[in-house]
């Protein structure tokens, strides 16, 4: 159950930190590979917010008197859609790995890009971040996770602004995360 718990709080986060997208509808991915894992895995977590559901978010969010509140409503304005998808076996390798290489093999096309790529021989593990760009703009994340007994895949179709990400850390339940801009020097480093 905390597996489910770590892959909605990533896919929360992910749609908390989302800006106004353009050309955002070219981020998506396709997921119709991995339905045929439904039918082997003991459990499933499927998230879909897009449309009228991810409208009403805007409009309370707009409402909420509170400054992080506005923020968040700022961030999520132009957010097309999450998806999340989890797959959980009983069993050791009960899937197919050319069905998460398919899904990585989609992030190899033009405009994106690997931010992240954590292999680990624990559990076989495998972690790629990608983001994509229209331009200097991003407009997409996606992120593939695959273990011995568990796949992840997580969409989100909309730019990430770094800057209000640093901003709403340690707020409204957001991790604490230091990212060091350009133009401030925090630190006493040199």
């Amino acid at each position: 159950m905390r597996s489910y718990v770590k892959y909605t709080f990533i896919a929360l986060l992910l749609f908390i930190v989302c800006g106004s997208p353009a050309n955002a509808q070219d981020a998506s991915i396709r997921f119709d590979r991995l339905e045929q894992l439904e039918s082997k895995a003991r459990d499933v977590v499927e998230v879909n917010i897009d449309g009228k559901l991810l409208d009403l978010a805007k409009r309370v969010m707009v409402k909420v008197k509170d400054p992080e509140a506005a923020k968040v409503a700022q961030a999520i304005s132009g957010l097309k859609g999450i998806y999340v998808r989890v797959y959980t076996f009983a069993n050791e390798n009960e899937y197919n790995m050319a069905d998460i290489d398919e899904i990585r093999a989609q992030l190899q096309a033009p405009g994106w890009e690997r931010m992240a790529n954590v292999r680990s021989k624990k559990n076989n593990q495998k972690i790629d971040v990608f983001t994509k760009f229209s331009g200097d703009q991003m407009t997409g994340v996606a992120v593939v996770l695959s273990e011995a007994k568990t796949v992840a895949v997580v969409n989100v179709i909309g730019p990430i602004d770094l800057e209000l990400l640093a901003e709403m850390s340690g707020k409204m339940n957001i991790p604490r995360i230091d990212i060091e801009s350009g133009s401030e020097n925090k630190g006493t480093n040199k």
